[in-house]
């Protein structure tokens, strides 16, 4: 027994020497390929080592519970990511995918904020948010919270925009005749809100801010410093570290990810309940749709080709139910294969009576791949059952016995939750083909 825990420790070691020194993620799995635990590290290969030094103390230096963990691995993995913050985020998704038995942190349904500005107001506000309003100018996710209350005051003290929820409106005469608050006072606003700026005047400063955030900001930067190394010089010490704070700050503006890459889709998410009930209106379904589930394929030229499936109940994620699927019966390049053998796979059990069918079956493609769906299912006899396919281009959404596809206006919370599922099969799916990608690369 002593000698197969010893060759296993030494697998691993193996498995290690071949990681990359660079940021990213390591997955460790047991004897059965499940995933126990997902962590992330500036240095791949130095990070994951030191779980398996043979002079470790792990139990005395990462728990109990790591070191009860550690005996059941077999087996460990990376995905290399471009920066670190693209590490913390990454893990953060793969996690509330995976729900990993051993990772306590970040399982919860908490996502990052976003600094938000609203451009379409006619006087925009910049907030901290993590639920975005409809057209508004976002950047991020920014991985650490707290940073952001001092950034933004730091932020409005340089340019002077609202933080308020007042609607201000450049045509509303009562403005002049307003009283503005204490942040007018201590020069911290404009004060749109009593018409001490005009409109023009104060969208030249948030198209200030915006560049501001997204260039190098090296301009501000050189006049903090400058200032910090003057205060320091006459032995203002309080004062330089109140620039060297400022300085901290801006720094870590660059700490975030951005809105297109680091998808955050829970934030985006319809109201469940409207969103449902369009969608049972859509499909002129008879019962209720409660339950969804999206399928999506992941390959490159053919190769790791994997199958995902992703459950929703009553408009939420239901993480329990999602399914993997690594494609075993189709070689080559043949999207159309490949969904048939996952949904053959997956609804073999709701045949036998052992499951129940979803309310909704929902591929991500378009009317090939949802002829392929279709024809799985009547291959298998299968009974009736909702079957849709929403592409990603034009988000245009497909039903079974129709050629046309239905437009729905992006504001529609049935495309929204369509969408959501859809997110969620492609981001589960690309995942897995990751994971049997490096382990491919590693010559395992």
């Amino acid at each position: 027994m002593q000698s197969q825990d010893n060759d296993r420790l030494e697998n691993i070691r193996e498995q290690i020497k071949a990681f990359p020194t660079g940021p990213g993620l390591y997955v460790m799995k047991n004897a059965r390929d499940k995933v126990l635990y997902i962590g992330k590290a500036k240095s791949l290969r130095s990070r994951a080592a030191s779980y398996f030094q043979p002079s470790a103390d792990v139990a005395a230096s990462r728990g109990p519970k790591i070191a009860e963990m550690l005996n059941k691995i077999h087996s460990i993995d990376f995905i290399e990511a471009k920066s670190e913050v693209d590490a913390v985020l990454q893990e953060a998704r793969l996690i509330k995918d995976i729900k990993p038995p051993y990772n306590t942190a970040l399982a919860d349904d908490k996502s990052f904020p976003y600094l938000e500005i609203t451009t379409r107001d006619d006087f925009p506000g910049v907030y901290i948010t993590r639920k975005p309003r409809k057209g508004a100018r976002l950047f991020g996710p920014f991985t650490n919270a707290k940073d952001l209350r001092p950034l933004l005051v730091l932020l409005q003290q340089i340019f002077k925009f609202r933080t308020c929820n007042l609607d201000i409106r450049k045509d509303d005469p009562k403005r002049r005749f307003f009283r503005p608050c204490l942040l007018y006072s201590i020069k911290r606003c404009t004060a749109p809100c009593a018409d001490n700026i005009s409109q023009k005047d104060y969208k030249k400063i948030i198209s200030d801010l915006v560049s501001f955030l997204k260039s190098k900001r090296s301009k501000i930067l050189r006049q903090l410093k400058q200032q910090m190394e003057e205060a320091a010089a006459e032995r203002k010490y309080e004062k330089a570290a109140m620039y060297r704070d400022r300085i901290g700050l801006i720094e870590r503006l660059d700490r975030r990810g951005t809105p297109s890459e680091h998808v955050q889709p829970e934030v985006f998410a319809a109201d469940p309940t409207e969103a449902l009930e369009r969608l049972t209106k859509m499909l002129r379904s008879e019962q209720p749709i409660r339950t969804i589930e999206g399928i999506d394929i992941a390959h490159i030229s053919g190769t790791d080709a994997v199958g995902s499936l992703v459950k929703f109940i009553d408009g939420r994620p239901f993480k329990e139910g999602y399914r993997r699927f690594r494609i075993k019966t189709v070689d080559g390049i043949d999207d159309y294969a490949m969904i048939a053998e996952v949904v053959k796979r997956r609804y073999k059990y709701a045949i036998k009576g052992e499951e129940l069918w979803p309310g909704l079956i929902l591929i991500d493609g378009g009317l090939g791949q949802l002829h392929a769906a279709e024809a799985a299912l009547k291959e298998m006899d299968a009974p009736f059952v909702n079957l849709a396919a929403i592409a990603k281009k034009q988000e245009d959404i497909y039903l079974k016995g129709r050629e046309t596809p239905i437009k729905l206006s992006p504001a529609n919370p049935a495309r929204k939750l369509l969408q959501y599922v859809r997110d969620e099969a492609h981001r589960f799916a690309q995942h897995y083909h990751k994971l049997l990608r490096n382990k491919r690369m590693l010559g395992e």
